[in-house]
């Protein structure tokens, strides 16, 4: 016989609504200097043959003694079925819920964003999973209002406003640039995320605070390009 505290606990849960809850991903990477986000395009309604962030629902159990899966492990499970990539690939983080009404014409859902910032090197292994057609990756700046289903385009909207916030005082950068990068490459993610060129000398000065300051670090080898060999550098790892 069930304790009257876990009766009520049901009892509860029958008598509110429940919304379903969805984890979406704004998966971003670098190709040709633009930043350019994955796309799917959708194989089933809503929103057949429209392009959509990738994403899914979170699973959830029976009640009280089994409520499913973490958000994260959502996010995480929807990465690899979605892309192929895994967490160990990637930087991973939520950065914000949306709930409003009607987002979502099949019934009332709230959705918790992710981003996932991918290195270019790692892009071509993304593959069309779960109840997409196909995946393609589309600079952001050449997106038309209203070519993303559901409330999409706020979602990489919102995206891209807290990365700016943030390419400044983390190191979200490093997670868009080789293991082993220049100075140029580096510069580049910086410009791609904020939206505007950076100053050379400028930030040729910043790179080397962040040396100072235990940050980065000189990589064995060089790169070649067409005028000079170019010094590597990579992130110190904090262990």
């Amino acid at each position: 016989m069930r304790a009257p505290g876990v009766l009520r606990a049901r009892e509860a849960l029958v008598s509110h609504a429940r919304p379903a809850v969805a984890v979406d991903l704004v998966i971003l990477t670098l190709l040709d200097g633009a930043l350019s986000v994955l796309l799917v395009r959708r194989g089933e309604p809503p929103f057949e043959g429209k392009l959509a962030l990738p994403g899914g629902f979170l699973r959830v159990g029976d009640g009280v003694e089994d409520q499913g899966e973490d958000l994260d492990a959502a996010a995480a499970r929807e990465l690899e079925e979605e892309t192929g990539l895994g967490v160990e690939d990637v930087l991973l983080e939520q950065f914000s819920t949306f709930g409003r009404p009607g987002r979502d014409p099949r019934m009332r859902v709230l959705s918790v964003a992710y981003y996932a910032l991918v290195r270019s090197d790692l892009a071509k292994r993304v593959r069309a999973g779960g109840d997409a057609a196909e995946t393609c990756w589309i600079p952001v700046a050449e997106l038309r209002e209203g070519v993303l289903a559901f409330d999409h385009e706020d979602i990489l909207q919102v995206a891209l406003a807290r990365m700016r916030e943030k390419v400044d005082t983390s190191s979200l950068a490093f997670s868009l640039v080789p293991e082993t990068f220049t100075i140029p490459e580096l510069r580049a993610v910086y410009s791609a995320v904020k939206g505007e060129p950076q100053d050379p000398g400028n930030f040729r000065r910043r790179v080397t605070r962040l040396i100072e300051d235990g940050v980065l670090e000189k990589a064995p080898g060089v790169r070649r390009t067409a005028s000079k060999p170019a010094a590597l550098y990579r992130f110190r790892s904090s262990g």
